[in-house]
């Protein structure tokens, strides 16, 4: 009853009064943005939600376009300012994710939903995280952010998916708050942050001729 009913409906409800309430902010960080990292204010990506459906994923961006000569994007520690780097430690660049709560395509508390080029490298047992919608917070973030290796980090997702209850939802709430008041675990280059996942995933299948399920 929660997982089917209940849990989409507090998502709902809880997601519209957010973004009623906390629209000053929005607006607030939306014009802040737009002066000291530039535009388009939104950093969008597409990202495999329930059952691996594509959605567009909506952030607060927090690095500039700086380029080189060439014309290249600099490195992700060179373009993440002073202001980017607040938006990623209190977590108010993942404010506009409410959005994608409200539409459907995502949850408070679910798996975060990785690129879409990581879906050919899920083992059978790691595609259960596109069994459930993604979420703004999960298990595996709470249980060490950006820093534990992926093996860790999927098998927390599918614990949570064959878990799933609002217990387990109050549980992952809480290990949040204390996280983001923490301010801990937040990588500041996201290719540090989250690695090559395809070429992780790709030694591993040459290594043992398969992915394991």
């Amino acid at each position: 009853m929660y997982k089917k009913y209940i849990k989409r409906f507090l998502d709902i409800i809880i997601s519209l009064c957010i973004l009623v309430v906390l629209s000053p902010v929005l607006l607030v960080l939306a014009v802040l943005v737009r002066t000291k990292l530039g535009s388009p204010v939104l950093f969008k990506q597409e990202r495999p939600g329930l059952n691996e459906k594509i959605f567009t994923l909506y952030k607060f961006r927090t690095m500039t376009d700086e380029r080189d000569e060439s014309g290249n994007l600099l490195p992700d520690k060179d373009r993440l300012t002073s202001f980017g780097k607040f938006l990623r430690a209190s977590s108010l660049d993942e404010l506009p994710e409410f959005i994608n709560i409200l539409k459907g395509d995502m949850s408070f508390i679910g798996p975060r939903p990785l690129l879409v080029s990581y879906l050919p490298y899920y083992t059978k047992e790691e595609s259960l995280r596109h069994t459930v919608r993604p979420g703004l917070t999960g298990l595996a973030q709470v249980s060490g952010r950006n820093f534990i290796d992926w093996d860790r980090r999927l098998a927390k997702d599918v614990e949570y998916v064959k878990g799933l209850s609002f217990a387990m939802d109050v549980k992952v709430l809480v290990m949040t708050v204390k996280v983001v008041l923490g301010k801990s675990d937040v990588a500041e280059d996201t290719n540090q942050a989250e690695g090559n996942f395809a070429q992780i995933r790709k030694e591993r299948l040459e290594r043992t001729g398969k992915l394991e399920a």
